[in-house]
């Protein structure tokens, strides 16, 4: 039975990321459609990706900014980091499976001790004791697991409500989404809570980075996209990104 179980749950999940690549190449082609001459090169649906940049801050500006900034006035901070520790402990358990599958030893057996240490003997999590004992936190996802393996990154792609992304994690998110422990609490209450808690506490985290991006930034879209798609370079390089731009991850 349990065997029987695992197949068809690996079965819906292929199937899942079957969808979302088809999605995401239907919107390539229409955004296509729209590209100009001037696009960037890492960038093809840029008028496409604006309109739903427009979109995904109109909702933030309405509802998740001013929500995260009362939970941030609200909730003490000692509670915040709590909150922000217990995702974090969550998040390792898909870490330890992409480091494993990224064949990166020593980083899978210090992510496997981080999350006992920090289930065990933080509180399920709410404390990080790990990082106290000088046990580094070593963040994987599908998409870094891809572009380990030599997946190229792909166009740039702003997803609705989502935000940045690129083709390869886009296509990549349904596993990820599969991977997270939180998607398989039982409890539809308690993992409908959770997954707004999550999104709460991680927006309250870039308050301050967003007011700063509003007041610096001549170009706030550009500006997001080139940052993004360094960063997600580095993540995959383990911040040791080779010189030549035509890599590809």
């Amino acid at each position: 039975m349990t065997t029987r179980l695992l197949s068809s749950n690996a079965i819906k999940s292929v199937a899942s990321s079957a969808r979302w690549a088809t999605a995401t190449a239907c919107l390539a082609l229409v955004a296509g459609c729209a590209t100009g001459p001037g696009a960037s090169p890492a960038d093809p649906f840029e008028p496409f990706n604006r309109g739903v940049t427009r979109f995904n801050d109109t909702v933030d500006e309405a509802v998740l900014e001013p929500v995260a900034s009362t939970y941030q006035k609200v909730v003490p901070s000692l509670v915040r980091q709590g909150v922000t520790n217990f995702f974090s402990n969550l998040g390792d358990v898909w870490s330890l499976a992409n480091n494993v599958a990224q064949l990166k030893l020593q980083n899978s057996a210090e992510t496997f001790m981080r999350l006992n240490v920090n289930t065990f003997f933080g509180l399920g999590g709410l404390l990080d004791v790990a990082s106290e004992a000088r046990l580094p936190r070593h963040e994987e996802d599908f998409g870094q697991t891809l572009g380990y393996w030599g997946v190229g990154a792909g166009p740039y792609v702003v997803l609705p409500l989502l935000g940045p992304s690129t083709l390869r994690d886009t296509i990549a998110r349904p596993l990820d989404m599969y991977g997270d422990a939180q998607g398989h609490i039982h409890d539809i209450a308690w993992r409908n809570s959770l997954a707004v808690l999550r999104v709460v506490d991680t927006r309250s985290r870039y308050l301050g980075a967003t007011r700063l991006l509003d007041d610096a930034a001549l170009d706030k879209y550009s500006f997001t996209r080139d940052a993004f798609l360094q960063r997600r370079r580095n993540q995959v390089y383990d911040g040791n990104p080779p010189d030549d731009d035509n890599a590809g991850k």
